[in-house]
């Protein structure tokens, strides 16, 4: 009656420049059938991909290729940056952050070299995905095109 009860939403904004497209459209399987978290992607326009929350940097693989930020709020959000990246080993990703960094949403995380990755690995396109740890009841998603730090999705 008061909103007590009421879940607060959580905003997730996009970690980079780009077109936002939905996770189903990702030409692979392990993202588009939403087997480690659902989501959105994005079609990134530029190199410097940040936290889209705010919390600590709970994850950077070996490679610099993805990243997951952990909020205080219940919530995880993993960047992966571009398709079958990991086989890059690095090349072409560049680390800012580091795990366990405070980071405020909007703070550069890695920075990536677009057009090596365009041309090594299978596809540039960037899933943003809330883990399946996190507490969420729904999703509501946004697609357009959008600027690094606009609002992407709400989490309830």
């Amino acid at each position: 009656m008061f909103g007590f009860m009421k879940r607060k939403v959580r905003e997730v904004y996009a970690p980079v420049d780009g077109q936002v497209v939905a996770l189903e459209s990702v030409d692979d399987e392990v993202f588009s059938q939403k087997m480690v978290g659902d989501g959105v992607a994005i079609v990134p326009m530029s190199g410097n991909f940040t936290a889209p929350i705010d919390g600590v940097v709970s994850k950077i693989f070996s490679t610099n290729h993805a990243y997951s930020i952990k909020s205080d709020k219940d919530l995880e959000v993993m960047v992966h940056i571009g398709l079958e990246t990991v086989a890059l080993k690095g090349e072409g990703f560049t680390r800012i952050a580091s795990e366990g960094d405070k980071v405020k949403a909007g703070d550069v995380i890695i920075e990536a070299d677009l057009n090596y990755i365009r041309e090594h690995a299978k596809d540039i396109i960037t899933p943003i995905l809330i883990s399946d740890e996190s507490d969420v009841k729904e999703i509501i998603k946004k697609y357009t095109i959008y600027k690094e730090g606009d609002k992407i999705m709400e989490v309830k």
